[in-house]
């Protein structure tokens, strides 16, 4: 129980790895730090995740530094240090391509009988701002490398490249042959791959950096009867939070005063809010719709469901699968191998008698061909590139094993709102009641001018279905919300009402004449919203429908997973009429309807 209780996680951003050697020797030196249970190091993204008991940070960084790294808390980055930071290295690699091809031009057109070849000074004016200025960095890393009793990519490729280099510098003191040019382009293409790498790493990760911004910096809270703004980061719980109309909720809590509606699409992708009321539980990050709510803080900081959520993307980038790790197995005695098989191939040709310029170029070829550290940076960036594309679009991958197994699936469990559907509302009828006296298109204007100042999906739909036929709307002259009703408001001298039906009975209008095609409405699987004009008449005007319509690339990806042999499954909480009118749609032929938020997860189980 004692040591449950001291056991934790401490989280290292580790800077100096440039491939999986580098890897392998930062976990061998964290695992030996006294209390460490388990050390695992990622290294597109640099960071290292160690558990065990009792850990001290600044033991565990001064065992990395000796190592030859540097560790240090993780600091978050800006997003517009990023950019500035890949557009300086995309900028070296293209100024080191660019010295370099000359080089490299002139040997392409040997095989077309032009042997024409650069000064050597000249090559080796090119070849050397490349080599000292663009490939300093490895000389640093692999050197730190050296010192530290090991051996990594970067040594590798200054070893590889110097020995060109030198013997380029000897062939052309003696007359000979040169080599400028290998030297030159391994340096430039490995900075090349090394910018689209961090590129590459740092798009993955703007999907974590978007779901954090949807919890806001700051937050009211009520104490003692005031209402204070601090910092979410100063929030207990149990304080009790107002949120005001229109604002993102700071914390996850249960409404204890107010009803409102709460769009909660970030989290469940259901386009419509959802109304809450006292008892009900709010998520942080969602925004609050046209009421004041009072709520009760429950979780804060990393116990939040979008806490939560953004842990589980990291989780999945920073893990490593079983092809990782026969990776990192791998590079962690590649190094010293391709050194020995350098070594015994210049002893081998000094022994053929060819010649020490011979036995040197051939040693020279098996170091510089082996330079690329392609073997260490693959595979975990091709899994952080993976689940950080996913996340973008919406994706959470629990794992990386779960990610390396995806290829046996044979059954997709798809939920209905924001995945296979747009995720928000459009007008798909205008029903005019019986005798009314307006048609679609007023009725249309005169929801529009209810809805002009509002933000309310709903409201966005009105006014987009207004805008696409040409209408003119008025500014209200008044418009009030009522919550969890609908809304009211005065327009060129008359009082309407838009919203539920039982908006309607309150003001004692008869919804009867529309109710048989408001029912036929909702089982298509639409949204119902009654227009009535309250004073100074009181008129059913009729109702419009709203539906949440399929993605256009939805069907055509339902026939490509059946097509690959993998059953595709609807999981929703609408009603199964409206579900299966979707699914049928969609080619779908397995449909789970009527199934509440919480129980999704063990109906997919």
């Amino acid at each position: 129980m004692d040591q449950a209780i001291t056991e934790k996680d401490i989280t290292l951003a580790i800077e100096g790895m440039t491939c999986a050697a580098c890897v392998t020797r930062v976990e061998k030196v964290l695992a030996r730090v006294p209390g460490v249970t388990s050390a695992e190091v990622n290294l597109a993204t640099e960071q290292a995740r160690v558990h065990g008991t009792a850990l001290d940070l600044d033991t565990l960084a001064a065992a990395v530094r000796r190592a030859g790294y540097d560790a240090h808390v993780p600091v978050a980055t800006t997003q517009e240090a990023e950019p500035k930071r890949d557009r300086r290295e995309m900028i070296a690699a293209v100024i080191a391509l660019a010295l370099a091809a000359p080089l490299v031009v002139l040997m392409l057109l040997m095989p077309v009988g032009i042997h024409w070849m650069l000064p050597g000074w000249l090559q080796f004016a090119l070849a050397a701002p490349v080599q000292f200025i663009f490939g300093a960095r490895f000389y640093v890393a692999g050197f730190k490398a050296a010192r530290a009793g090991s051996a990594n990519m970067d040594l590798l490729v200054a070893l590889g490249t110097s020995a060109a280099f030198g013997l380029s510098l000897y062939q052309m003191w003696i007359g000979g042959e040169l080599y400028f040019e290998a030297a030159a382009v391994v340096i430039a293409l490995v900075r090349l791959g090394k910018a689209l790498e961090t590129s590459a790493r740092h798009r993955a990760m703007a999907a974590i950096r978007g779901l954090a911004k949807l919890r806001p910096a700051t937050a009211l809270v009520l104490r003692h009867g005031v209402e204070a703004e601090i910092p979410v980061e100063q929030i207990r719980v149990g304080d009790v939070v107002v949120v005001r109309p229109g604002a993102r909720i700071a914390v996850d809590g249960q409404v204890v005063a107010g009803d409102s509606e709460a769009d909660e699409a970030h989290i469940t992708g259901e386009s419509l809010p959802v109304a809450k009321q006292v008892g009900d539980t709010v998520t942080g990050g969602a925004i609050n719709g046209s009421g004041l709510l009072q709520v009760r803080t429950t979780a804060i900081g990393a116990e939040t469901v979008l806490a939560r959520m953004v842990r589980l993307i990291e989780d999945a980038q920073g893990a490593k699968p079983d092809i990782q790790k026969l990776v990192d197995q791998v590079a962690a005695v590649f190094v010293p191998v391709v050194l020995a098989i350098a070594a015994v191939t210049l002893v081998g040709w000094l022994l053929a008698g060819d010649g020490t310029a011979a036995a040197l170029l051939h040693a020279v070829a098996v170091l510089v061909i082996a330079c690329p550290c392609a073997l260490g940076l693959a595979t975990p960036t091709a899994i952080m590139a993976g689940t950080g594309m996913a996340a973008k679009r919406g994706i959470l991958i629990k794992d990386a094993e779960v990610l390396e197994r995806a290829h046996g699936v044979r059954i997709v469990v798809f939920d209905k709102t924001g995945t296979l559907t747009l995720g928000k509302p459009v007008v798909t009828a205008i029903i005019p009641a019986p005798g009314a006296a307006s048609g679609d298109g007023p009725m249309l204007e005169i929801a529009a001018s209810l809805q002009s100042a509002s933000e309310h999906p709903l409201a966005r739909a009105v006014l987009a279905a207004a805008t696409a036929r040409g209408l003119a709307w008025l500014k209200p002259d008044s418009a009030r919300a009522i919550p969890g009703f609908g809304m009211a408001g005065d327009v060129d001298g008359k009082t309407y009402l838009l919203g539920k039906r039982a908006l309607l009975e309150n003001h004692a209008i008869d919804p009867a004449p529309l109710i048989a095609q408001a029912e036929e409405v909702a089982r298509a699987g639409n949204t119902v919203s009654w227009l009535a004009e309250a004073a100074p008449e009181k008129i059913l005007l009729g109702l419009i429908a709203f539906a949440d319509t399929e993605k256009p690339t939805a069907a055509p990806a339902i026939a490509k997973l059946a097509d690959e042999g993998i059953s595709s499954v609807m999981l929703t909480g609408d009603n199964r009429a409206s579900a299966q009118a979707i699914a049928a749609r969609l080619g779908i032929l397995r449909v789970e309807a009527d199934v509440l938020p919480a129980d999704k997860a063990a109906r997919v189980a």
